[in-house]
């Protein structure tokens, strides 16, 4: 019997998404196209709701890994005033986003007086960085230097505090906007900052090491935090370090490490878990990702579909979709492209069972949609059958 599009829809809520996938996921990717746009988070915080009814406890942001530690404080313990906390706490100036606002403060009021193992929690999946560049590896490095001296002996330390605060010197030299353009301006290749790669790579393995004795004298919380510091440390320094290179895969590298870092954070909220992630489709997709910038075509793995290896089927994603977001210039999409196949539905916002869509297209699935704006990436119809349900809004208005 052939599959109609139509029958490919339902309402979307939790439950529906749920029953979509062959397991209950530790991880549970939501993609969006585009950023900005409020309408979207509003969906994030609803389906977000529910699934913390099924059971869900995290919810994580493509935002700043160690920035995010502020909203959870303030979330779990009331630490903090809400108009700082999302201005200290979200990245990419996201913290304004009055849909962001209020995800934060429903979460607040939802752990107030409840026992911590009830509480919901916020993370931050991306790594301390920007299109513009990269934040110092100061504050992860010493907070998990800090952390290793409260509980081990000096002598098995590498270094001492103020070590590390003279190779890393001026913070400025690190997050120079300059870099990004200009390697010759990073700092990432450096003798001092070949020092520090060395010194946190002892650090960690000190942290490995000592595991049995410091989760005993942890808290789970310090415990996570301090891998946390550590990863960062690594990925930040890593990533300085291809900030500094000149070589044509230059950018290829910067979004992988970027990407490798994003995928260490998803694996220890999987730990955690269960979780759901909200980031870019192309961060959360199974297949590799695309783009073009400056000219120059890249690919690589996303930190989904490196925790989704890893994972199975722990590790589900839903991608969103949409028809127009005619404000910044994305009018009707073309009849044949998916988004435009599913603007012809009746549903203004619907979930739509991406394998079966696939079925019901045939062996010739629709050209990709080509967007006029660069902030908006289209649907790539050739993974569908990689992505486990599109959630489809058919038109976002200008808030």
């Amino acid at each position: 019997m052939a599959i109609h599009i139509k029958d490919t829809v339902q309402a979307v809520d939790a439950s529906a998404v749920l029953g979509l996938l062959p397991a209950r996921p530790r991880l549970l990717g939501l993609g969006e196209p585009t950023h900005g746009e409020d309408m979207l988070l509003d969906v994030r915080n609803e389906l977000f709701r529910h699934l913390v009814e099924e059971g869900y406890r995290t919810i994580a942001i493509e935002s700043d890994c160690m920035m995010g530690l502020i909203v959870d404080d303030f979330v779990t313990s009331g630490t903090g005033d809400l108009g700082e906390v999302m201005e200290r706490g979200i990245s990419h100036g996201w913290g304004a986003s009055a849909s962001n606002r209020e995800l934060v403060r429903w979460m607040r009021a939802y752990n107030d007086g409840r026992p911590a193992s009830e509480q919901v929690r916020f993370a931050g999946v991306d790594g301390p960085l920007e299109m513009t560049g990269a934040a110092s590896p100061r504050q992860a490095i010493t907070a998990l230097r800090g952390y290793l001296a409260a509980r081990v002996d000096a002598d098995l330390l590498p270094c001492t505090a103020e070590t590390l605060d003279r190779l890393l010197g001026a913070d400025d030299r690190w997050d120079d906007p300059a870099t990004m353009m200009d390697p010759s301006q990073s700092v990432g290749r450096s003798a001092e900052a070949r020092e520090l790669r060395l010194l946190a790579d002892e650090l960690v393995a000190l942290l490995d090491e000592q595991t049995p004795h410091l989760m005993a004298e942890s808290s789970p919380d310090e415990w996570d935090r301090a891998r946390l510091y550590g990863r960062t440390a690594i990925g930040l320094l890593r990533y300085h370090f291809w900030l500094a290179d000149t070589s044509p895969g230059r950018m290829t590298r910067l979004v992988s490490v970027r990407d490798s870092m994003m995928a260490g954070n998803l694996l220890a909220l999987a730990e955690r878990g269960p979780a759901l992630v909200h980031a870019q489709n192309s961060h959360l997709q199974r297949e590799k990702s695309t783009m073009r910038m400056g000219g120059e075509s890249l690919e690589w793995w996303s930190g989904g579909a490196i925790a989704a290896a890893h994972l199975g089927e722990d590790y589900a994603f839903v991608a969103t979709a949409l028809g127009t977001i005619r404000h910044q210039g994305v009018d009707a999409p073309p009849p044949e492209s998916i988004e435009g196949l599913l603007y012809a539905l009746p549903e203004d916002r619907c979930l739509v069972d991406a394998p079966l869509l696939a079925i019901a297209l045939g062996d010739k699935p629709p050209a990709p949609r080509e967007s006029p704006w660069f902030g908006y990436f289209g649907l790539d119809p050739a993974h569908l059958a990689a992505i486990d349900g599109i959630v489809f809004i058919k038109d976002v208005p200008q808030r």
